[in-house]
């Protein structure tokens, strides 16, 4: 949990200020995922801090989302490009990851 916490410090996405009473402010709560080594013993725990955005009403407090995430179809095609091209592909384990941009809305979590 703390590595979670100081990777949010290192990469500067939050500030802790008082709580607003005039704004609504979106709930927090841990997840663990249990890292899992080939014989089936448990590696280490990954923690994860997540919102609750359930709480959050469209058109209310967002206009739109956006999630990244792999289509299988596109890494089917990578490989295959990669393997009639010769190419050498390398895998990396990324550890956490930040949205590359700035909020034009000012969002408060607890």
């Amino acid at each position: 949990m703390q590595d979670e916490l100081n990777q949010f410090e290192r990469s500067q996405v939050w500030h802790l200020v008082p709580r607003p009473n005039d704004r609504s402010v979106i709930s927090t709560k841990w997840v663990f995922r249990n890292k899992l080594h080939e014989d089936g013993t448990i590696t280490r725990i990954k923690a994860r801090l997540v919102v609750q955005g359930f709480s959050q009403e469209e058109g209310i407090d967002y206009d739109e989302t956006f999630a990244t995430v792999a289509i299988l179809e596109a890494i089917r095609l990578l490989i295959t490009f990669a393997a009639h091209m010769e190419f050498t592909l390398h895998q990396m384990d990324v550890k956490s990851t930040f949205l590359n941009g700035y909020l034009k809305e000012e969002v408060f979590v607890k």
